[in-house]
């Protein structure tokens, strides 16, 4: 019989909040933490709007000496995950270090260091390029150094799929937890990749939104107006542990992770496959893997990235899976505050997933204001709501076709 999994940690850092009480807080209230552009100057730019952490201070969790050696996405990582282990009352010592295993996810990794040493580059040549340029930049490093930081001698992996690299790596996690591999995983992403290059790419790509007049307005997920994702820089960290293992440690768990399902499109590398059937074949792998019948969940955190097929595909996909339920159970994208953190999005939205269970609260999709007759279901607008929710089903769906699908339940031993 295979291991249960639970999870008996959470931490986050976000564009909403610098931890997981204030970032639920501002999701369940409405707040936007989308705005102007402020880490460079993005005036020339089709898009002039993210969602940015503002107030982070790298030195709360790490050495001073050591943060230069760290890009951005590193840090955001190291502080989500000790956010985790402490809210675990996780101590990790010889012991125990190697039943611990680290999975943290980056879709894309040191951007910011390849922009700014790409500048060193062309403006000072070859030999001032920095030293750390290469271990900076690399996207399993914040794996890597989430490992040492916190003395965890089991695999550290970091799985690469673009937007739902965050849900592979806690769907990996959950396999190898199941399979008595491991006793406990520092599992989920992070992402900060809003640099010029950056914004240039996926302007290029048009995949962003250009409302810059209205920044709190922009990302707007299954609107009719939507025009594009909005991107977003965070981290998100769950601890999974086996039942054993928590037991033995006299911690109780937040919720259970169930299932997880994963499938590949095979179609188009940005555009979903129609009518969203990559997104369902894991949506009900996920369902299946878990042993729940789509009519049992009481919420759905939908990828919803306010793009204009994303979206549509999306709800066809909800359609296909859960039939007449799919215009009953409550949806929601919280992309709509957080904007679109890529890599770390599902490692994010399954943190928002739990604590909808622990809470018993939809977050809402906010800035729903203007229907669309092809996204027609009850995607929680601009309002939280107070409900049972037991039983939660997460997706992200990423660049290259890749789709994942994650389930939590609450805590039934």
């Amino acid at each position: 019989m295979s291991n249960r999994v639970f999870v008996t940690g959470l931490g986050a850092i976000t564009p909403v909040g610098l931890n997981i009480v204030d970032t639920w807080e501002s999701l369940i209230s409405g707040k936007s933490g989308i705005g102007k552009i402020t880490s460079f100057d993005a005036e020339n730019y089709k898009t002039q709007i993210a969602a940015e952490i503002t107030d982070f201070e790298p030195a709360d969790y790490i050495e001073k000496k050591q943060i230069r050696r760290l890009d951005r996405f590193v840090q955001l990582s190291i502080g989500a995950a000790l956010q985790a282990v402490d809210h675990s009352k996780l101590e990790i010592n010889q012991s125990n270090s190697a039943r611990i295993g680290v999975m943290i996810a980056s879709g894309i990794g040191g951007i910011i260091t390849i922009s700014n040493q790409l500048e060193v580059l062309a403006e000072k040549g070859p030999n001032r390029v920095s030293p750390f340029f290469v271990p900076m930049m690399l996207p399993d490093m914040a794996s890597g150094q989430v490992s040492m930081t916190i003395g965890a001698r089991g695999p550290s992996i970091a799985t690469v799929s673009a937007c739902a690299s965050g849900a592979d790596s806690i769907g990996a996690a959950f396999n190898q937890l199941q399979a008595d591999d491991l006793d406990i995983i520092i599992a989920g992403g992070t992402e900060a990749s809003i640099c010029p290059i950056g914004i240039a790419g996926f302007n290029a790509c048009h995949a962003l939104s250009t409302n810059n007049e209205n920044p709190e307005q922009a990302s707007r997920p299954f609107d009719a107006e939507r025009d594009g994702f909005v991107c977003g820089e965070g981290s998100g960290v769950l601890v999974l542990e086996t039942l054993k293992s928590m037991e033995k440690r006299s911690v109780e768990p937040i919720a259970e992770l169930v299932g997880y399902g994963a499938s590949a499109d095979a179609h188009h590398v940005t555009q979903p496959a129609p009518g969203g059937e990559g997104g369902a074949r894991a949506m009900k792998s996920a369902l299946k893997r878990a042993n729940i019948v789509p009519d049992e969940i009481d919420y759905i955190n939908a990828h919803g990235t306010s793009t204009p097929l994303n979206d549509k595909y999306e709800t066809l996909a909800m359609k296909a899976v859960f039939e007449e339920h799919a215009y009953k159970v409550p949806i929601s994208s919280t992309k709509s505050m957080t904007g679109h953190l890529l890599g770390a999005s599902g490692a994010l939205e399954a943190v928002v997933s739990v604590l909808a269970i622990k809470n018993n609260i939809v977050p809402p999709t906010i800035n729903l204001q203007n229907a669309d007759p092809e996204c027609d279901l009850n995607y929680t607008p601009n309002k939280a709501k107070e409900t049972d929710v037991n039983s939660v089903i997460s997706n992200s769906f990423g660049f290259g076709g890749h789709n994942s699908s994650l389930v939590f339940k609450g805590v039934d031993r």
